[in-house]
């Protein structure tokens, strides 16, 4: 007797299953009411029947009257259209974690995220979720904020248009707070530098920064296989220069952490930027810098196991000369050098008559600017269009080999000739005469010369 009790306890939810689905698809006008009644296999009159308990006692109103009085918790049929209206004409582009957020904080419609999951899902309006897949194990938070940064890109359409752009972000293991966040055309050596380097004059010098194995970070001589950590990239040897520890990642479930905050990112910053009606990638950034990030820390962010910071503050001043693209080259004898079809031409310098056959460093700054050091001499600077900008801050000094301009981190050696140094005589002693000076014993010797010259002739 309790099986057949169960077994129709489960076809009657079976069947309010199926009931609600077919009506949340007519509430969002996807079909007619009238194609409802025919799915359901009942007859107009019916289906006007249960429109009507809709609207007087919400989804309770179906069940079955024999059962019992409906529930007291229902949802009145205007506050449903509203929510599938509200889903398909403005937030239709939105996950329904952040569609049930509007709901409450934009049109003061108290439902919870069940409910509402169930609804769209009921209506059609949104896919139900695929089975989980194996259970895997997360790795614990580091205890401070500073000591694991991430840092990758995200490929997407931001703009719910044909345009795809790179979403750069580098938030912190421990707090999951974003640090930095903006759109880039692709990601690359230059954009990953930006990022770093604008958390470390913001926030400071960290300790590891984890990333994927992109080329820009490791260099992988087959792939699939261990990085090698004794070839670094640009982005390696300044980090090794500011002693961050770089680390791999192997897998995308490795990066899971930074994997799901992109999966945040990608269920809202294309809605969010919509409804601000921003279209391009420089208003995002803006967006994203002046108000975003802020609101995006604030909802996600967690707080730290241990209080206190791994975050130091770093004294370098040459952050201008690290987070740029290097490359060495050999002086032609024409005094030039370059890269590709790129040619600068050096000017003679004051401390070698010819830099030919010398090895020079050629740095391309950020702003794509272009500078030539010789050891610590900076021998060249040039924009982005090759044309020769003007010396580095320090003073110019001419001399017999021309101008020389000093490093930015080296001091300038004066190289003028010495001024004599002005001593002031002893003061006289009548124990001990002043020592005549030179031109008193030159005048004597040329007296004493003039008076023996006739006795000679004589």
């Amino acid at each position: 007797m309790v099986d057949k009790i169960q077994q129709y306890s489960a076809a009657e939810m079976e069947r309010m299953m199926k009931v609600q689905d077919v009506l949340l698809k007519a509430m969002a006008k996807k079909i007619t009411w009238w194609a409802a009644a025919e799915i359901i296999g009942v007859t107009d009159r019916t289906m006007r029947r249960w429109r009507e308990r809709l609207e007087k006692d919400g989804y309770a109103g179906l069940s079955d009257r024999r059962k019992g009085k409906p529930s007291a918790q229902r949802i009145p049929l205007a506050t449903v259209e509203e929510v599938l209206g509200l889903y398909q004409e403005t937030y239709y582009d939105l996950n329904i974690r952040h569609f049930h957020e509007k709901l409450r904080d934009k049109h003061a419609i108290q439902l919870s995220y069940t409910w509402v999951q169930r609804a769209l899902q009921g209506a059609g309006l949104v896919a139900k979720r695929h089975k989980r897949g194996p259970h895997r194990r997360r790795r614990p938070r580091r205890p401070l904020p500073g000591m694991l940064l991430h840092i990758d890109g995200s490929k997407h359409q931001w703009f719910n248009d044909d345009r795809w752009y790179d979403l750069i972000v580098i938030l912190d293991d421990a707090t999951s707070e974003i640090y930095y966040a903006q759109l880039v055309e692709e990601e690359s050596t230059r954009t990953v530098m930006a990022g770093l380097r604008e958390v470390i004059e913001v926030q400071g010098l960290f300790c590891a920064v984890y990333s994927d194995r992109g080329s820009h970070f490791f260099v992988t001589v087959k792939a699939g296989e261990k990085v090698d950590k004794h070839r670094l990239t640009q982005v390696g040897r300044a980090m090794k220069e500011l002693g961050v520890q770089m680390i791999a990642a192997y897998s995308p479930q490795a990066r899971g952490r930074s994997e799901r905050n992109f999966g945040t990112w990608q269920g809202r910053l294309p809605q969010e930027l919509r409804l601000a009606g921003i279209t391009t990638a420089e208003g995002a950034n803006g967006f994203l810098r002046d108000r975003y990030i802020e609101e995006f820390n604030s909802q996600f962010q967690v707080s730290a196991v241990e209080k206190g910071t791994a975050f130091r503050r770093t004294s370098r001043s040459d952050l201008n000369w690290i987070f740029t693209v290097q490359t060495e080259r050999v002086v032609a004898k024409d005094n030039t050098v370059a890269i590709g079809d790129r040619l600068w031409q050096i000017d003679k310098t004051r401390f070698r008559s010819t830099l030919a056959g010398s090895t020079v460093t050629i740095h391309e700054h950020l702003d794509e600017a272009v500078s030539i050091r010789y050891g610590p001499h900076v021998v060249g600077r040039f924009d982005r269009t090759g044309k020769k900008l003007s010396p580095a801050t320090t003073p110019e000094r001419r001399g017999k080999g021309g101008s020389m301009e000093a490093g930015e981190n080296q001091k300038q050696v004066s190289t003028g000739s010495h001024t004599p140094l002005e001593i002031s005589p002893k003061p006289r002693d009548s124990h001990f005469p002043t020592a005549p000076t030179t031109a008193s014993v030159l005048s004597k010797r040329r007296a004493k010369a003039k008076t023996k010259t006739p006795k000679a002739a004589a």
